[in-house]
Formats: structure tokens, C-alpha cells, sequence
């Protein structure tokens, strides 16, 4: 593996779901092969679950690591091209380029401006971090994709599904919030998801709140949550902004909250969020706080989703 930057840098997602499974029983067993390495986790936006699952990750590998906040704890970086640099001190070209110099694997999380739509999807800020860096990059989350997060989401429902022995209903359900998301995790869920024959994968949202068809087609589309739920195993809450109207809050729909009352129309279904979570307003306490909640082994699991890729680029480089 060269880069990752989404499920397509994957030659088999079934065989990298049984090897993070069994690197999970023994996630020290590689600890010399990241001797004398140092991963560089470089953040654009906030993080606690990527920024620290991905340490804890380098460490089972036996990895240096170091962290850089873009704009707080380096000076404030230009990535326009062409421009006269009279605000900024430095731009990605030297900044990437340098960062990739002390570190043997660079792991970036960028954010979408959810302001211009063709700017963001066609990821211009991250292939330009992949085009300076002298090393292979990991995808944290990028304007359009959270491949990281997919990846640890598909372990959990294995893990809950016996490796997907038997066909099972997910439902990726739209939530309310009280400002606009990107769609990366929206996106790349789909994106993996659809790679698993055996579930039957739904979309619902409200009207106008459709993903990008890039990533969803293959999914069914609804727009009635509770039709939608109907002997669904697993529901994945999560919300995003207008694609269509890009980056727009679309009215309320407060409604649209997972509740208990909604989850018992389901197959005594498993509740899936990839945190951080607004109680009360994306999802009732009681559904949160609930035996069926897998919130916290989708965290846990954030840990060894990062580790199976560091580990797969170190055994490329040697």
C-alpha cells in the first residue's frame, strides 16, 4: 500500500477486515516493525478519537509519532497558488514538503470550506498534500472522505455479525444538528459499505439532503425514517449539510431524532455513531445510553483501523 486515501488504496476490503480482527488479539505483534520510524499526524481541525487513536496505533506498531495543529502550533499556511503571500508566512508546497522529510509515514486531516462545492470535491487541498509529500500520506478525513472511520465501522458490524455470515440490514439515517457537517463520513461509509455483498444498505434523509451519487449509488434511498427502520440490524446516525443546496441547513427537522420509540420498529437493531454526538438532538439518551448502543467499540476500534494501515504501508517501504 502506497497512500491511503480511500477504500479504492484497498485490493480486498473482506481480507483487511480479518486481519484487523486478528491483529486486534494480538495488536503488539508487530511492535519492532515500526523501530527507528516516526508517523507525523498533521491536523487542519479539531480531533480526539482520529488524533488519538492514531498515536496509540503508531505505539502497538513501535512507532515515534509527532503532532502538528495547523495554524496554532506552526505558522498560518498558504495553499492557493500563484497568490502574493502578504498574510501568510508559508505555503503547503515547502510546508508539506519539509513535514514529509521528518517522518517516514504523514497522516492528514483536512476539512471541507462547505462553502465551494467543486473545490471541495474534488479534493484539491489533500492531492496537493499527496502530490509534495516525499512520503506515503493516511488519510485522517478529507473534504469528501473518512476512510479511517469507515474502516473501524465495518469491523464493528463483522464483529456484531459473525463476519457478515449472514445477510444483514444497515441503515444509515440523516440526524438533525444545529449547524452544517461535511459529508465525509457519510460518503465514505457508503462507499465501503457497499463493497460487503451481504447487507442490505439504505439511505434516509430528508428530500434535498441526497448524497453525491459518486458514493451512494448502489444504496436504496428513502425519505421515511420509519419505513426506513423497519427490521433494520444496525442504524448508523449521522448528519450532514445540503449537497444538492451545498453546505446548507435545510429547515429544522428536528423530527428526525433517533429515538427509542423509533429503534424498537427495527430488528432489535445495534446503534452506530461515529462521535462526537449531540445528545438529545441527533439522538436520545435512552437510545444512546442503551445495551444496543456500539458507539464506544466503533472508538475502540478506531485504534486498530489505524494500525492495520500504518502496518500495511511500513511493510511496503520495507
Amino acid at each position: 500500500m502506497k497512500n491511503f486515501f480511500s477504500v479504492k488504496d484497498v485490493f480486498n476490503v473482506y481480507d483487511l477486515i480479518k486481519e484487523t480482527i486478528y491483529l486486534k488479539k494480538n495488536p503488539y505483534k508487530f511492535n519492532n516493525i515500526g523501530k527507528n520510524k516516526t508517523i507525523g499526524l498533521v491536523f487542519f481541525n479539531h480531533s480526539l478519537r482520529t488524533r488519538i487513536s492514531c498515536q496509540k496505533a503508531a505505539f502497538n506498531l513501535g512507532c515515534n509519532t509527532w503532532i502538528l495543529n495547523i495554524n496554532k502550533d506552526s505558522w498560518k499556511i498558504e495553499v492557493n497558488d500563484g497568490i502574493i503571500m502578504d498574510n501568510t508566512q508559508e505555503h503547503i508546497k515547502e510546508a508539506i514538503s519539509v513535514m514529509s522529510l521528518y517522518c517516514d509515514i504523514l497522516a492528514v486531516r483536512t476539512f471541507p470550506n462547505l462553502i465551494n462545492k467543486d473545490y471541495d470535491y474534488k479534493e484539491i487541498l489533500f492531492k496537493k498534500i499527496l502530490k509534495y509529500s516525499k512520503v506515503p500520506i493516511v488519510n485522517m478525513e478529507s473534504a469528501t472522505l473518512h476512510p479511517l472511520q469507515s474502516l473501524s465501522d465495518l469491523i464493528t458490524i463483522a464483529e456484531c455479525t459473525n463476519f457478515f455470515k449472514k445477510r444483514c440490514k444497515v441503515v444509515l439515517s440523516w440526524a438533525p444538528h444545529v449547524k452544517a457537517l461535511p459529508h465525509s463520513v457519510a460518503n465514505s461509509f457508503s462507499q465501503w459499505i457497499l463493497k460487503i455483498n451481504k447487507i442490505d444498505f439504505t439511505i434516509v434523509c430528508p428530500k434535498k439532503y441526497e448524497l453525491n451519487e459518486k458514493f451512494s449509488n448502489g444504496a436504496k434511498i428513502r425519505h421515511n425514517q420509519n419505513e426506513a427502520f423497519i427490521d433494520a440490524d444496525f442504524i448508523y446516525a449521522k448528519n450532514w449539510s445540503s449537497y444538492l443546496y451545498y453546505g446548507k441547513i435545510l429547515g429544522d427537522h428536528r423530527d428526525w431524532m433517533i429515538t427509542k420509540n423509533k429503534m424498537n420498529i427495527t430488528n432489535k437493531a445495534k446503534f452506530m455513531h461515529c462521535l462526537p454526538v449531540r445528545r438529545n438532538i441527533v439522538v436520545e439518551d435512552s437510545v444512546l445510553d442503551s445495551d444496543d448502543c456500539i458507539v464506544l467499540k466503533q472508538a475502540e476500534n478506531r485504534v486498530y483501523a489505524s494500525q492495520i494501515i500504518f502496518l500495511k504501508i511500513l511493510q511496503s517501504l520495507s
